[in-house]
């Protein structure tokens, strides 16, 4: 039997996602959106999430999330697509355009630098150039210098000036030919921060008060005037141009409007850089703002969907100004979010509906061992199938071992009278959720690792290259179940270190918590090396296999000497409270 996953640091924990969303120059024939949209869903490991299109604008707007190098591959298929089937000398639109696809910028969600983002954008450039031929421009992060940062600068003149801008050596494409394609125009194809469509929701349906809240925050402010009245002559500056008194909040821009589907004012906003402005720093700018101008900030309303950072990271924040423990489960923390921010004020706020990763994890309805109950994961087990077997069990014994150190940090940081001390435990508890989240992940690993054994051994073994490919898959599978138990065992002595932590200044009460934690750990541990034996003795690799067991032994002598440690500390604390 096998276990889970590369050392600490396995492939699904190092996963890279990133998100598209291109703009195409068709937005009244749903024939042809549909066209277009069949090629990105054609590319495996690619989920579109969402399709926008717009009549007045004659632009679609469409999102897609994956790995990047899929990503990439869909954005090409779909770019081809749209050369064929949209002719930009009949295009009309309210939106400015300048291309069959306007726009296609790349957006770091999970896993991934917004530098790496930026190089796949421009080799998507690049090839779309060399293979497509049209002139492609590279823009926001992806810009080869600061002027086509700008995406304004980039399509400045849109489609009517864009076979003047080429002959101007000035504005020569990034790639492809500096000639003017008719039918497809140019693109603009960039890298950049996510963009979260954010209102504020107001208890007043006066849009000029909502305006006033709007103009505090955004990062371009308001007019500098004579005196404080709105229609009083602006300031301007020896050259003649408005002199400004900058908003609050960098990279946002808003604007207050009246929603009559509501009955409410809102402050509508873009958070252009959730790196520079997260939504609940907007969010609590706007609640202080508007308390100054009589107004009350009732809830506030998410556009789209979000990375998962974002939903967390507002958990965090309010929890942290509650002085609580951060260290508990994501789906609390969202919770804390939904609730501080008052997402769910105007409608149901389903958040497995708005956070990418979690509309990836539901639409790939991959049975997990992680998701069914305790009971059904015990007949599970029992039953005659193979897996999950000792791999899965160590990996999640580990991890309630984990989440046991995480319950005495939880319970020391909310315990009466020490409440300076609420951050200390509260590190302790993230800490152990890091370890707890990987060893979860670990239990389905495992049944993956043997999988993989099992799926080579029924590879066909007829002629002498299927039996060489079969050994050579044999020898793979193998190898991923050993280095898979190995990483469940230095997950599970690390987490040891947070157990012993709360052994010693935690929680009194909880000190046999901390112990079963403690047992439960080392258990993880022991129970994972069998598997790195098992399935060392299957491996060619003698020397990767002995050095393995080697590293694994001392893994092991480890956490049995921690384990002494940690249980000769609870009973002490035990012994005290006679």
């Amino acid at each position: 039997m096998s276990t889970a996953s590369q050392n600490s640091g396995n492939k699904s924990e190092k996963s890279q996602l990133i998100e598209c969303v291109p703009n195409f120059s068709e937005g009244r024939n749903m024939n042809i959106i549909k066209q277009i949209t069949n090629m990105i869903e054609s590319v495996d490991g690619v989920t579109l999430i969402n399709v926008d299109p717009g009549k007045a604008t004659n632009r679609t707007v469409v999102t897609f999330v994956g790995a990047p190098e899929d990503v990439c591959e869909a954005a090409f298929r779909a770019v081809k697509k749209a050369c064929e089937l949209i002719d930009m000398t009949v295009h009309h639109g309210e939106h400015p355009r300048f291309g069959a696809t306007d726009v296609l910028p790349l957006i770091p969600v999970s896993g991934i630098t917004m530098d790496e983002t930026a190089e796949y954008a421009r080799n998507l450039a690049k090839r779309i150039g060399d293979e497509l031929h049209f002139p492609v421009y590279c823009y926001e992060m992806a810009a080869f210098t600061p002027q086509r940062k700008n995406l304004a600068n980039c399509r400045a003149g849109e489609y009517e000036g864009l076979k003047e801008k080429l002959s101007n050596p000035e504005w020569e494409p990034d790639f492809g030919p500096a000639e003017f394609v008719p039918k497809t125009g140019a693109i603009a194809v960039g890298a950049r921060n996510f963009l979260i469509a954010y209102n504020i929701n107001l208890n007043t349906v006066s849009v000029r008060r909502a305006n006033a809240v709007a103009f505090d925050l955004r990062e371009k402010g308001r007019p500098k005037r004579e005196t404080s009245s709105p229609t009083s002559k602006k300031i301007l500056d020896e050259n003649g141009n408005e002199i400004r008194i900058p908003g609050l909040l960098k990279s946002v821009k808003a604007i207050g409007w009246f929603i009559e589907e509501y009955g409410i004012a809102q402050i509508s906003m873009n958070l252009t850089d959730i790196d520079v402005t997260p939504m609940h720093i907007a969010f609590d700018k706007a609640c202080e703002r508007a308390t100054e101008r009589g107004l009350r900030v009732t809830g506030s309303e998410l556009v789209g969907v979000v990375p998962l950072k974002a939903m967390l990271d507002a958990g965090k924040y309010f929890l942290r100004k509650q002085r609580r423990s951060t260290g508990i489960s994501d789906d609390e923390i969202i919770k804390i979010a939904v609730k501080s921010l008052g997402l769910d004020e105007l409608y149901n706020f389903d958040y497995r509906k708005k956070i990418i990763e979690y509309i990836l994890e539901d639409k790939e309805n991959k049975k997990l061992l992680t998701n069914l109950n305790l009971t059904e994961f015990a007949n599970e087990t029992a039953s005659e199938s193979p897996a999950p077997g000792g791999g899965s069990i160590s990996a999640y014994i580990g991890a309630l071992g984990a989440a046991l150190g995480m319950m005495v940090a939880n319970l020391s940081a909310h315990k009466a009278g020490w409440d300076e001390r609420w951050e200390e435990f509260s590190n302790h508890a993230e800490q152990g959720k890091i370890f707890m989240d990987a060893l979860l992940k670990k239990v389905d690993e495992d049944t993956e690792a043997f999988n993989k054994i099992m799926n080579a051994f029924a590879l066909p073994k007829k002629t002498d290259n299927e039996k060489h490919i079969r050994r050579q898959k044999i020898q793979e599978a193998t190898r991923y179940a050993i280095e898979v138990p190995f990483s469940v065992m230095q997950l599970c002595l690390d987490s040891m270190q947070v157990i012993k932590a709360m052994a010693e200044s935690g929680n009194p009460n909880s000190a046999s918590d901390a112990g079963v934690g403690a047992l439960a750990a080392r258990t993880g541990v022991m129970g994972a090396f069998l598997n790195v034996k098992i399935n060392a003795s299957g491996l060619d690799d003698k020397t990767f296999a002995e050095n393995t067991v080697a590293k694994a032994q001392k893994i092991a002598a480890a956490a049995c000497a921690l384990e002494n440690e940690i249980l000769a500390t609870v009973e002490n604390k035990i012994n005290s409270m006679k």
